[in-house]
């Protein structure tokens, strides 16, 4: 009952969202990062090695392109907050939208930190989905190999 709650209420508010599907200290801190004016030193770092996201294959096998802006909380021991996790900007099609979301439960990160100090914060991560034989979309940048 609890989870269909939080599906219920994704989209109204991380301020919302974020105080009726995790504890008051942690909403108190997504609060906190988010009218926070202090800037870290260092940003989260991703840790995975390569990134979580899987192409829908549907969707690949009709060349179907296009970026995902996720909006994510990364907490002071680099965990992601779930319930937090929202997109930010579609790509127009709801398959490459929920992959994002779904290859972000498997998101890793090291804290920002400020001096010594790990903070928590929010971050905007782009997921780009590109077929290898895609037409280039606005904004990519295609590089050629230099002919010797």
């Amino acid at each position: 009952m609890r989870r269909e709650i939080c599906r219920g209420i994704v989209g109204v508010g991380v301020v919302i969202m974020a105080a009726a599907c995790i504890t008051q200290e942690g909403a108190e801190g997504v609060v906190a990062a988010f009218t926070s004016k202090e800037m870290p030193d260092s940003l989260p770092a991703m840790l995975n090695e390569s990134p979580p996201f899987l192409y829908p294959v549907d969707l690949y096998s009709e060349k179907i392109q296009g970026n995902v802006t996720l909006r994510l909380f990364v907490d002071t021991t680099g965990a992601l907050v779930p319930e937090s996790t929202s997109v930010a900007s579609s790509s127009g099609y709801q398959g490459l939208d929920s992959a994002a979301i779904k290859g972000s439960e498997r998101l890793r990160f090291a804290p920002a930190k400020k001096g010594p100090r790990a903070m928590a914060m929010p971050v905007l991560l782009p997921v780009f989905f590109r077929h290898p034989e895609g037409t280039a979309l606005p904004g990519d940048t295609v590089l050629r190999p230099r002919v010797p």
